[in-house]
């Protein structure tokens, strides 16, 4: 397992270039970004509803129009040359599935080794409508102890950003219902293909 060591990306006290036009494409089409201060340098962000192609877009064109320093995991094969090191630089974590612990261990792992790591995680996991989310997330960030962003692609508003940051109990019916609850109000592009904000039940 890689345990290259991130540290919190520096900003820039001018917006770039490529940040202005990300954010003015952005509001070209519509959309209102929505930001929150990070509230430390470990933490799960999750995104939803996931309902369209478009989401990608949108969410890209935030993430680099805000300059929000988030991260995302990978299989360690994907890290090789001679791609590896952009993708770094993009913010990957290069993790192995193949270990004992599985991909929420070696999540877990990550934020016991890394200075700075926001990771970034589709709860759904696919844009059709499913009886439940994957847990992972959940489970990554009770077993880390690490605070989880609310992030959200809301269509009838046309906002997208993190508003919200909660901490996990532990008791799982209280916990997902702060989210349900966040999200009440929140629409993807095809709202009946979102997926009910429930884990799958063994």
């Amino acid at each position: 397992m890689c345990n290259m060591k991130l540290n919190r990306p520096t900003q820039p006290s001018r917006p770039s270039w490529w940040r202005r036009f990300c954010l003015w494409l952005l509001k070209a089409l519509g959309w209102t970004p929505v930001t929150a201060e990070l509230p430390g340098p470990r933490g799960v962000i999750i995104v939803y509803p996931h309902t369209s192609n478009w989401d990608f877009l949108i969410a890209v064109l935030y993430r680099f129009g805000t300059g929000l320093a988030t991260n995302w995991m990978g299989k360690d094969s994907l890290f090789r040359w001679p791609f590896g090191g952009l993708l770094r630089r993009m913010g990957g974590v290069p993790v192995n599935r193949r270990a004992a612990s599985g991909f929420i261990g070696a999540a877990v792992e990550q934020f016991a080794t890394h200075d700075w790591l926001w990771l970034a995680l589709a709860p759904e996991g696919t844009r059709k409508h499913t009886d439940h989310i994957k847990s992972g997330f959940y489970q990554i960030a009770v077993r880390a102890g690490v605070p989880v962003g609310l992030g959200f692609i809301d269509y009838p508003s046309r906002t997208v950003g993190l508003r919200e940051f909660v901490r996990f109990s532990g008791d799982e019916e209280k916990d997902m219902a702060l989210i349900r609850a966040f999200y009440a109000d929140k629409r993807g592009k095809r709202p009946a293909e979102a997926s009910e904000l429930r884990f799958r039940r063994s």
